[in-house]
């Protein structure tokens, strides 16, 4: 495709793509960031495109506005009534609580959990890191998963 061909392209579907984008995100400045980030990539492989562009554009969006839904932080109301502390002492005491079960886990099962949700590290950085494969890296953290969720349920609960 030609970058005459691809401008032309871009000129026509670049409202359907903000208009999915903003169904999906719901928010018209993340839409056109969306939208953005899709017309770069596609630009990036212009040599290699053929019309129609529309449908893969579209598979862009939605997924990248996907990624981008996930990524987001989940918001917690406040009660008005308690100024939010309780909630924050609850979240502590789960932490902590969390943490007491995380270092009773066999020790590579103590450093993958740190290294993936601590440290933030990817499965191949893990999967390098530790000489295994990324499959194993997978197996091993949703056991730790599983272990910590089991001895978690197996608590007392606060009245």
């Amino acid at each position: 495709m030609t970058a005459e061909e691809y401008n032309s392209d871009v000129q026509t579907m670049r409202p359907l793509l903000i208009a999915q984008a903003r169904q999906l995100m719901g928010n018209g400045d993340e839409a056109e960031d969306v939208v953005q980030d899709v017309l770069l990539r596609l630009w990036q492989m212009v040599s290699d495109l053929h019309r129609p562009i529309l449908p893969l554009s579209r598979r862009l969006v939605r997924n990248m506005a996907i990624d981008r839904l996930r990524r987001r932080k989940p918001m917690r109301a406040v009660s008005d009534s308690d100024g939010g502390q309780p909630d924050e002492t609850a979240h502590h005491e789960r932490m902590e609580q969390t943490m007491h079960i995380v270092e009773q886990l066999p020790a590579l099962q103590q450093t993958l959990l740190r290294l993936r949700h601590m440290e933030g590290m990817e499965m191949a950085d893990i999967a390098q890191l530790t000489g295994t494969s990324e499959a194993a890296v997978r197996q091993a953290l949703s056991r730790a998963r599983r272990a910590v969720l089991r001895q978690y349920e197996e608590l007392p609960k606060p009245m």
